[in-house]
C-alpha cells in the first residue's frame, strides 16, 4: 500500500476540493528559485520562522508554566490565625452562666497549644472595622446605636438587650464586636493578595443572626456577610460562596444576600418543621432566593437530632460542591459554628471533630484555596474546641483523619438532602444531572455494611504532610523493538519524572526506592503458569518475543520486559508499605509497564503484571487485624478489565472504574465495562463502572459523576487504602482517549480522594500517551497530594454532557440498592415542569486571584458528533507513525492492521456504509470515491448540511455498529455517503470523507473573546477572494489559489489546523486531509454564525 501523503485513507486518492497546501507549482520549486510576493523565497521564509519559532516556543514554554502555576503557588502559603485578649471582654453582666461566654475563645486558643497547632500559624494582628465598613452589611442608626452602648448603664444595656431576640449587650461590647469584625477582614485582606492561603478567626461575639438594622441570636455586627461586601467592593472579587454550618439558621445573611447574585449562601441547620431557632418559615429549603439571585441561597433543614458526619458530608458532596463548582467562586467565607458537634447542649448533632476537618478539606477545592473561616456559634467547650482545631489542622493542610461509623446517611438526611436538590433543581444544571426517580428504598442489600471502624494504623499524623515517589530509570528498558513510534513508550515516564523535577516537587517529595516484587507477590492475583511463562521471556530471543507478544491482545515484549513489570509492581508494594507504616501520608507511583488489564493468566493492553491489584493485596497481607478495606479508582480511559475480574467477587476491595465504553466498542470491548456489571456473590455492589458512551468527556463529566457517584458510594464504604489506576489518557490531547480531562480537573479529583482512608492515597501511573498531557496531569496531582490548592477550572465550567448525565443515572440506578448515600429522590412533577436553565453569562476570572484564569470553553455544551462512532477496523500504524515522543510536527503514514481480539467475548460488529438521502434516509453501500465522483466533492460537502452529515453517520444507519479496537485503537472509517436529491440516483454526489480524528487537534486553540469575522481579508496582501482562518492564532491568510499566505504562514509557524471562510471546511497540513470532529465544533459554529446569522445545529 502506497504510504505517500495522498489524502484522506480509504478514498485512495487526494481530494480535489480548494486546501490551502502547497501547489504543486508550489511545493516542487526548483533550487529554491521560486519567489512569494514580497521578495523572499519560502526557503528563505522558513529559515527565518525556525529562527522565530525557537524563541516562540521558549516563550510559551515560559507561559505555559506559569499558567500551570504549580511551583509557583507557594507563594501563597501560611494559615493565618487571628485572635485577641479582647474578645474576652464582651460578657453578659447579669447572667454569668450564659452559654456564650469568653471561655469560648479561650478554650479554643488553649487548644491549638495543646495540639502544637499555633507555632504553625501566621499570627495576624486584628483592627477595628471602619463604620463605613460596618455600614457595607448594616443602617447607620443602627451602628450609631451600638456606638452609643459604650456609655449606657447596666440597667439601659438590660432594657435595650431584651428588646432584641437573645442578645446581651456589655459597655466593651461595642469595641469587641468592631473588632471581631476587623479580624475577619484582616484575614480577607491578606488571603484575596496571596499574602496567605487561608485563615481562622478566633472571634466573638457571632455574627451571622444580625441583620441590617437588628441585634439577634447573640450577634451585633454581621461579620461574615461584612466580609462578603468587603471583598466584593474593596477588592473587586467577583463571586463569593459563604459556607454557614452552624446549628442554626444564619438568617441574617440570608436576608441581606437573598437578591443578590454574587453572593451564593449555603446552610445547612437543625430546622425541625420551623420548630426549632429561630422558628422562621424562611429557614426552609424552598427558600432560594429571589430575582437575578434566584438559586444563589441554598437552606438545607434537618428535621431531627443527632446528625452525624455521614449527613454532613453526603449533603456537601450530593449538594454544595456541585452548585459550587458551578458557581466558581473567586472567595470562600465560613460562618464556623461548633453547635453541631457531637455533645453541644444546643445543636443535639452529632458531628465529630474528624468530620469538620474532612468538610474544610473539601472547601479548599474552590477558589483556588482562598479560604477564611470565622467563629459563630458553638457552647460545649470541649467540642468547639476540638472541632476548631479539626479546622485549623486542616487549613495547615494536615491529612483527613479516617471516619467513624456509621457511614452511610440517615433517612432523614436524605429526604432534607432530596428536598434542597428539588428545590434548586430549576437553577443549577449540575444538579439536572440527576434524574432522582425510581431509586431503592429501604435497608441495603450488599452482604456486608462495613460498619466496623476503619482505624489507622498508625497515629495521627503532623501537619506536615509526606509525600513517597517511585521512580527508577530501569523501568525504561522495557520498549518496542518493532516499532519505536509505540505509543506505550519508555519516554513517558522519563518525562514525567523530569516535569516533577523542573517544578520542584521532586525535591519536596520523599524518594521510594523501587524493588523486583518477589514471586510469592505476584502469586496473590497471578497464575503460576503466567509468571513462569513471563519469567522466561528474559532468555527469548527476539523473533520468539514477536511471537508471543502476538499472542495476546495488545502486547510487545523484550528481554528486559518482566524485570520492568518486576520493578512496577515492587515498586508500588514499596509505596503501600511506606503509607501504611506512617513513613508518608500518601504517595505517586511513577511506572510502567501499566497494569490494569492485566488479568490472572496472561498480559493484555499493554500490561503484564496488575499494579494495583497487587498492591491492595500487598496492603492486605500487611495489615493487621480486620481485613483492610481498599478502595481502587480507575480513571484510566480505558476499562481495567484485569482488576475488574480479580475483585468482583470480594466486599473488601471497591472498584470504581470511568471509563470511555461506547457501548462496548471501545477497548477493551466488552459488556464486563457496562454499568449493570456491579460485581458477583459477596462482592455484588463492589463494583462499579461508570461507562461513557457518546460525548468527548471533560472536566464537568467526572467531576459529576465524582460528586454524585464516586465520592458517595467510597464515603459509605470506608476505605482504608485508596489506590488510583492514575492513567492519563483521558487527558486533553491524548491520541488514544479522546476526551478533554484537563491536568486542573485531575487536581481537583485527587483533592476530593484525599478526604477519603485518613489521606492514605497511593496514585499508580498505567495509560497516558500524550507526553506533554501526562506530565502536567501527573504533576498537578502531585502537587495536590503535597497539600497545594488545586487551581481553577475553566470559567464558565460548562454543564455535563447529556450523555454522560444519562451514564451517571444508569450507574446510579444500578447501584442505589446497595449504597444507601445515592438515594437522592426528585419527584417527578419537578423534572418535568423544569424551565429553560437560566444563561448566567460569562463570567470573567480575570482580576484579583492567585492564578489569572482564563475564560474558555474547551468542548462545546452540546452533544457530540458520533462519528467517532463510526469505526471500522483499528488502524493501529495510523495511530502509531508519527508518535515519537508524540511531536505533532510529524506527518503520519496509512496501513491498516486486523482487528484485535476483544476481551471478554465481545462480539464483532456489522459494519455498514450509509447513504444518505435528502429525506433523511440512509442506506448501506460500499465504494470508494472515484476521480469522476470527487470532482464534485466540494460542491457535495457544501450542500449537505453539517448537522445531517453527523447526526446520520452517527446513527449508523438501519442498526450499523462500529467495530471493535485493540487497545492502539482509533479506527479510521472508510465510509463515504451518497447524496441522491429528490430521487434522482443517475447523478448522485459523494461526499468527502474527512479524518474523524487527527493527531493534531491538540493545536486548536480556544477561541478568542471576538469569535471569528469571515469577512476579514488577508493580514498580507488584502485579498478576500478565497480565505482561511488559523485555529491555533486566529490570524486570516488567502488559500493557495491565492497568494499562498496561508501555505507561508503554516510553514513558519507550524500551525497546522485551519478553516476555510468559503466552506467552513477544516484542512490539516500535516494530514494532509480534511478534519471533522467535535474539538472543531466552537470554530465551525462561530464561523457560521457570522456567515449566515444563525449557529450550526447541535452535534447529535
Amino acid at each position: 500500500m502506497s504510504s505517500g501523503p495522498s489524502g484522506p485513507p480509504g478514498s485512495g486518492l487526494k481530494s480535489v476540493r480548494r486546501s490551502p497546501r502547497l501547489s504543486p507549482q508550489c511545493s516542487g520549486s526548483k533550487g529554491g528559485q521560486e519567489e512569494k510576493k514580497g521578495g523572499h523565497s519560502l526557503q528563505e521564509v522558513k529559515r527565518r520562522g525556525r529562527m522565530e519559532r525557537s524563541r516562540e516556543e521558549e516563550e510559551e514554554v515560559n507561559n505555559r508554566l506559569k499558567t500551570l502555576d504549580l511551583s509557583c503557588r507557594s507563594v501563597a502559603s501560611g494559615t493565618g490565625l487571628v485572635y485577641s485578649e479582647i474578645f474576652t471582654h464582651h460578657k453578659n453582666l447579669w447572667d454569668s452562666s450564659h452559654p456564650e461566654s469568653p471561655d469560648r475563645v479561650t478554650s479554643i486558643m488553649e487548644e491549638l497549644q495543646k495540639q502544637e497547632l499555633l507555632s504553625h500559624c501566621v499570627r495576624v494582628q486584628p483592627r477595628e472595622a471602619t463604620e463605613e465598613e460596618l455600614q457595607l452589611a448594616h443602617m447607620k442608626h443602627y451602628v450609631d446605636l451600638m456606638k452609643s452602648t459604650q456609655t449606657m448603664t447596666e440597667s439601659e444595656l438590660h432594657t435595650l438587650s431584651e428588646k432584641c431576640d437573645s442578645v446581651y449587650i456589655h459597655p466593651e461590647s461595642f469595641q469587641v464586636a468592631v473588632l471581631a469584625v476587623g479580624s475577619v477582614l484582616q484575614l480577607v485582606d491578606r488571603v484575596v493578595s496571596s499574602e496567605l492561603r487561608n485563615g481562622f478567626a478566633v472571634i466573638r461575639p457571632p455574627g451571622h443572626h444580625a441583620q441590617s438594622n437588628e441585634s439577634n441570636g447573640f450577634s451585633l455586627f454581621n461579620n461574615v456577610a461584612i466580609a462578603a461586601r468587603y471583598a466584593r467592593t474593596r477588592l473587586s472579587v467577583s463571586r463569593v460562596l459563604i459556607v454557614d454550618w452552624d446549628v442554626h439558621h444564619g438568617q441574617g445573611i440570608q436576608y441581606l444576600f437573598q437578591e443578590d447574585p454574587s453572593v451564593l449562601y449555603f446552610s445547612v441547620h437543625r430546622y425541625e418543621g420551623g420548630s426549632f431557632w429561630p422558628h422562621l418559615p424562611e429557614s426552609d429549603s424552598q427558600f432560594v432566593g429571589s430575582g437575578r439571585a434566584e438559586g444563589t441561597n441554598i437552606n438545607l433543614p434537618w428535621n431531627q437530632t443527632r446528625m452525624t458526619d455521614a449527613d454532613y458530608i453526603t449533603a456537601f458532596q450530593q449538594l454544595l460542591l456541585p452548585v459550587a463548582h458551578e458557581f466558581q467562586p473567586q472567595l470562600v467565607l465560613v460562618s464556623a459554628g461548633f453547635d453541631a458537634a457531637v455533645g453541644d447542649p444546643k445543636g443535639e448533632m452529632c458531628v465529630s471533630p474528624q468530620c469538620f476537618h474532612i468538610l474544610t478539606h473539601m472547601l479548599m477545592s474552590l477558589a483556588e484555596g482562598r479560604l477564611v473561616l470565622a467563629l459563630e456559634g458553638g457552647y460545649n467547650l470541649q467540642s468547639t474546641a476540638e472541632g476548631a482545631a479539626a479546622c485549623v489542622r486542616a487549613l495547615l493542610g494536615g491529612a483527613c483523619p479516617p471516619l467513624t461509623p456509621p457511614t452511610a446517611p440517615s433517612d432523614s438526611a436524605l429526604q432534607s438532602i432530596s428536598r434542597a436538590v428539588s428545590a434548586l433543581y430549576p437553577h443549577w444544571a449540575c444538579l439536572q444531572t440527576l434524574e432522582g426517580s425510581s431509586l431503592a428504598n429501604g435497608p441495603v442489600i450488599r452482604a456486608t455494611v462495613n460498619e466496623q471502624s476503619t482505624k489507622p494504623t498508625v497515629p495521627t499524623p503532623s501537619v506536615a504532610i509526606a509525600t513517597g515517589l517511585v521512580y527508577d530509570e530501569r523501568m525504561m528498558e522495557h520498549l518496542n523493538m518493532w516499532d519505536r513510534h509505540h505509543p506505550e513508550q519508555p519516554q513517558r515516564i522519563f518525562k514525567i519524572f523530569s516535569k516533577h523535577e523542573q517544578l520542584g516537587l521532586v525535591d519536596r517529595c520523599r524518594r521510594v526506592p523501587a524493588r523486583l516484587a518477589t514471586e510469592e507477590e505476584l502469586s496473590r492475583c497471578h497464575s503460576v503458569q503466567h509468571i513462569e511463562q513471563m519469567k522466561a521471556t528474559a532468555a527469548m530471543k527476539p523473533r520468539d518475543l514477536h511471537k508471543l507478544g502476538s499472542d495476546f491482545n495488545s502486547i510487545y515484549i523484550n528481554n528486559q520486559s518482566f524485570q520492568s513489570a518486576l520493578l512496577a509492581a515492587g515498586g508500588c508494594c514499596s509505596a503501600v508499605d511506606h503509607i501504611l507504616t506512617g513513613q508518608v501520608n500518601n504517595g505517586v507511583a511513577i511506572v510502567r509497564p501499566p497494569g490494569h488489564h492485566a488479568e490472572r493468566d496472561y498480559p493484555c493492553g499493554f500490561c503484564f503484571f496488575n499494579t494495583a491489584a497487587l498492591a491492595a493485596r500487598h496492603a492486605q497481607n500487611v495489615s493487621h487485624g480486620a481485613p483492610l478495606r481498599v478502595l481502587i479508582l480507575d480513571w484510566d480511559v480505558h476499562h481495567g478489565n484485569g482488576t475488574q475480574h480479580m475483585f468482583e467477587d470480594d466486599d473488601s476491595v471497591l472498584y470504581v472504574s470511568l471509563h470511555r465504553y461506547d457501548n462496548g466498542t471501545f477497548f477493551p470491548s466488552s459488556e464486563d465495562a457496562a454499568p449493570d456489571r456491579v460485581g458477583v456473590s459477596k462482592g455484588a455492589g463492589f463494583n462499579v463502572n461508570i461507562a461513557w458512551s457518546g460525548g468527548r468527556m471533560g472536566d464537568s463529566d467526572y467531576l459529576a459523576a465524582f460528586h454524585h457517584v464516586v465520592m458517595p458510594i467510597a464515603t459509605e464504604f470506608n476505605p482504608g487504602l485508596v489506590l488510583v489506576s492514575a492513567g492519563f489518557d483521558a487527558a486533553r490531547g491524548d491520541p488514544l482517549g479522546g476526551y478533554n480531562v484537563t491536568p486542573e480537573g485531575y487536581a481537583h479529583l485527587t483533592h476530593l480522594l484525599m478526604s477519603l482512608a485518613g489521606g492514605r492515597v497511593l496514585l499508580i501511573l498505567e495509560g497516558g500517551y500524550n507526553l506533554t498531557s501526562i506530565s502536567d496531569s501527573m504533576a498537578m496531582c502531585t502537587s495536590v497530594l503535597l497539600g497545594d490548592p488545586p487551581p481553577s477550572l475553566m470559567t464558565p465550567l460548562p454543564p455535563p454532557h447529556r450523555s454522560a448525565m444519562t451514564t451517571i443515572n444508569e450507574v446510579i440506578r444500578q447501584h442505589a440498592p446497595y449504597w444507601r448515600s445515592l438515594r437522592i429522590h426528585i419527584p417527578e412533577s419537578v423534572r418535568v415542569s423544569l424551565p429553560a436553565l437560566k444563561h448566567r453569562g460569562k463570567r470573567s476570572s480575570k482580576g484579583k486571584g492567585r492564578k489569572s484564569e482564563e475564560s474558555r470553553v474547551d468542548r462545546p455544551l452540546l452533544p457530540p458528533t458520533g462519528q467517532e462512532d463510526l469505526t471500522t477496523e483499528p488502524n493501529l500504524e495510523h495511530l502509531m507513525q508519527g508518535f515519537a515522543s508524540l511531536d505533532i510536527s510529524q506527518t503520519s503514514t496509512i496501513h491498516t492492521p486486523g482487528t484485535s481480539t476483544a476481551v471478554g467475548g465481545a462480539r464483532p460488529k456489522v459494519r455498514l456504509n450509509p447513504e444518505v438521502t435528502c429525506d433523511g434516509e440512509v442506506k448501506a453501500e460500499s465504494g470508494e470515491v472515484t476521480p469522476e465522483q470527487s470532482q464534485s466533492a466540494e460542491a457535495a460537502a457544501v450542500a449537505v448540511p453539517e448537522s445531517v452529515a453527523s447526526r446520520d453517520v452517527a446513527t449508523g444507519g438501519a442498526g450499523a455498529e462500529p467495530e471493535t479496537e485493540g487497545a492502539c485503537g482509533w479506527s479510521k472509517t472508510q465510509t463515504s455517503l451518497e447524496l441522491t436529491c429528490g430521487g434522482q440516483t443517475d447523478a448522485p454526489l459523494y461526499v468527502v470523507d474527512p479524518l474523524s480524528w487527527c493527531p493534531h487537534l491538540d493545536a486548536v486553540k480556544p477561541l478568542p473573546r471576538s469569535g471569528i469575522d469571515v469577512s476579514l481579508p488577508c493580514q498580507d496582501c488584502g485579498s478576500d477572494a478565497e480565505n482561511w482562518i488559523c485555529l491555533t492564532c486566529y490570524q486570516v491568510f488567502c488559500g493557495r489559489y491565492v497568494n499562498e499566505h496561508m501555505v507561508t504562514h503554516g510553514v513558519v509557524s507550524e500551525h497546522p489546523v485551519v478553516l476555510s471562510f468559503s466552506d467552513l471546511s477544516v484542512w490539516c497540513y500535516l494530514c494532509e486531509a480534511y478534519v471533522h470532529n467535535q474539538t472543531l465544533f466552537q470554530a465551525k459554529n462561530s464561523a457560521h454564525w457570522a456567515k449566515f446569522g444563525e449557529e450550526v445545529p447541535p452535534w447529535s
